[in-house]
């Protein structure tokens, strides 16, 4: 075998993705706030970029990355030397980017909520407790969950509260040892952080939970305490016939108790909880405006951009620009131009796929979720001539607010059934019918699964009873026995 060097011609294609490609694919991919943040991020960084005000925006609406670029209205005055600081390649320190609207964008400081844990110390404050006890409680509140419970067993509480002794006398050696805590300490203390509020604070489990808030009541001596005590798993697995001739009571007695058990609290810490709520502002707006449905882009506080004329005017003498002034220049203005292309790009792909839906929806918009029909992101692809993975970018994260409510883009996209008529039925749509069904049903005979699916199959919808016990579970409904009423 002989070896040797040659050059030969090939020809072959390659698919590369662009930087700016990722970047484009990003912006699609951003929700409404993200996206804000974004342009105000690259406003302070182009010096290329300049905002749009609103009065200006009145008299020139830029549709287009052309209307844009000529914008710019002549005769702007500018105190800076651009020229100067353009020469010098932006490395004299006389350029920075404006940030005196930087403090309208700060993110706001959350105002500060007493959470679980200091609302427990606040009341421990309150009792007559020595150093020991307290050094105690402190272990007990460490241990206590979001939610409330206590989170470990005593035992392991009194092992942490004897390694805190046991540093305390490592720091102090001329000090004599303090005793160390046996689990009769922590089981005298467990009451007194029971009794703390919220009402079911520290308890070990559920059946604790709701005793101790039935006790704080003063109802230590009804039925549905007794139930808890006595009778806690058939209680939950509603067996009202069994319970109640255990307790030689009416079934309905029973199951009355019952009630009023669930509109105890099953996790009380929770009303304590510093996790903020997620608002949601929709990227999209569906409108009737005139019997038809209109879309349009909420993107009213979203920065406006355009390309500065004073640093176009500046730029333009390109012999003035030499070596690595030029590229940073040119580099910089390609990009300001690029991200206002890529910005009207976003807002034309985001019309497309909306209107699409909403033709394709049109029932559900006219009459509710159970006219919902089936719908994939490769149709919406193959129709705005897009590929999939573009459509996915585009609705991920994403709300529209509609007449029906504010809803993910996602929502509008499930899977499909068959129909006896030949036409296809949303999952969405069967799960909504299922729900109405179970609403309708009478509370003392309730729709076992098989029942669900032959009332849908008389609405002309085929599909299996495991189908209906899945988007039964799915949307947290109970099987017909738990759901029976006596």
């Amino acid at each position: 075998m002989k070896t040797s060097l040659g050059q030969h011609t090939v020809l072959r294609q390659d698919l590369r993705i662009n930087p700016r490609l990722y970047q484009a694919m990003d912006l699609l991919y951003m929700p409404l706030l993200d996206l804000q943040q974004h342009l105000k991020q690259e406003l302070m960084v182009n010096p290329f970029l300049e905002l749009l005000e609103p009065e200006e925006e009145e008299e020139e609406a830029p549709a287009t990355p052309a209307e844009q670029r000529d914008a710019a209205e002549p005769g702007e005055a500018q105190a800076t030397n651009w020229e100067d600081i353009l020469l010098s390649g932006f490395d004299e320190g006389e350029w920075r980017p404006d940030t005196s609207e930087a403090r309208e964008f700060t993110e706001p400081v959350s105002v500060q909520t007493h959470d679980l844990a200091e609302y427990l110390r606040d009341q421990l404050q309150l009792l007559e407790l020595t150093d020991r006890q307290r050094l105690l409680a402190e272990e007990f509140i460490g241990n206590i969950g979001g939610d409330g419970y206590l989170s470990t067993s005593l035992e392991e509480i009194v092992a942490g509260a004897n390694q805190i002794l046991t540093e305390f006398a490592a720091d102090r050696p001329d000090a004599p040892p303090p005793p160390p805590y046996s689990l009769a300490d922590a089981e005298t203390l467990l009451p007194v952080m029971q009794n703390l509020d919220p009402p079911g604070v520290a308890a070990r489990d559920l059946r604790e939970c709701l005793l101790l808030q039935l006790r704080d009541r003063g109802q230590t001596g009804s039925l549905a305490y007794r139930l808890l005590d006595e009778a806690f798993d058939d209680l939950i697995a509603h067996r009202w016939s069994d319970l109640a001739k255990r307790m030689s009571l009416d079934a309905g007695e029973v199951q009355g108790a019952a009630d009023e058990i669930a509109k105890l609290d099953p996790k009380p810490g929770l009303r304590f909880s510093t996790t903020e709520g997620d608002y949601i502002i929709p990227d999209l707006i569906v409108e009737k405006i005139d019997g038809k449905y209109r879309v349009f882009l909420n993107d009213t506080n979203l920065p406006r951009l355009r390309l500065s004329r004073a640093y176009q005017e500046v730029a333009r003498d390109k012999k003035k620009f030499v070596g690595e002034n030029r590229e940073f220049i040119t580099q910089r203005l390609n990009s300001a131009q690029w991200m206002i292309q890529a910005i009207e790009q976003r807002r034309q792909t985001m019309l497309k796929v909306m209107n699409f839906i909403v033709d394709r929806q049109h029932d559900f918009f006219e009459k509710g979720i159970e006219h919902l029909k089936p719908l994939t992101l490769r149709e919406v692809a193959e129709v705005i001539n897009m590929h999939e993975s573009t459509v996915s970018r585009v609705t991920n994260e994403k709300y529209v607010q509609t007449p029906r409510g504010v809803l993910p883009l996602k929502f509008f996209f499930s899977s499909a059934l068959s129909t006896t008529t030949g036409e296809d039925a949303s999952a969405r749509a069967i799960k909504a019918q299922i729900q109405k069904l179970v609403g309708d049903e009478a509370a003392h005979e309730p729709l076992t699964d098989q029942q669900i699916v032959q009332k849908l199959r008389e609405k002309g919808v085929r599909i299996a009873r495991r189908t209906v016990a899945k988007y039964r579970d799915q949307l947290g409904i109970l099987s017909a026995r738990m759901r029976r009423r006596v």
